[in-house]
């Protein structure tokens, strides 16, 4: 459902919206690696919008804060080259109303969500998308267990 603009591309030039909704915490190359992939899927003149979790919800979610603070994570976020919006997915566990916000033509999750269920996990189904005329992509990025926050914790546990 790509849209017409009259904004940074040529006017009625055809631009797609890309939402990448995460913690992004202690940003690293796996996370640049998923927005370089989001970039690439924005048409020319297109938009990555990430909704970035607060930090009562990382709390909630995983037991225990993020290391870095919301507006930390913003920060670097804001600074990164294939971002063009951060904003507060303040809605929690329940995405729809920050996706609804968006009005995305994608949203865009790494592959290695392929073998969790990332419909769940968000609160909504196939039919939620579609109606919404929403595609739902597997990114495929250079992510590994190295390249997780959860190991680079572990590492900076283990000295």
């Amino acid at each position: 459902m790509a849209r017409r603009t009259s904004g940074p591309a040529l006017a009625g030039d055809l631009v797609s919206v890309i939402y990448a909704g995460g913690s992004f915490d202690m940003f690293h190359a796996g996370h640049a690696s998923l927005l370089a992939e989001c970039r690439k899927l924005a048409t020319p003149g297109g938009r990555v919008v990430v909704a970035l979790n607060s930090d009562a919800f990382i709390a909630a979610y995983k037991g225990r804060p993020p290391v870095c603070t919301y507006l930390e994570r913003e920060a670097v976020l804001r600074a990164c080259r294939y971002v063009d919006e951060v904003i507060l997915n303040r809605f929690g566990a329940d995405s729809r109303p920050t996706i609804d916000e968006i009005r995305p033509d994608i949203i865009a999750i790494g592959a290695d969500w392929k073998a969790k269920d990332y419909y769940r996990q968000m609160g909504f189904d196939r039919a939620w998308l579609d109606a919404r005329s929403i595609t739902l992509t597997y990114v495929a990025h250079t992510y590994s267990d190295a390249l997780s926050s959860s190991d680079i914790k572990t590492r900076l546990g283990a000295r």
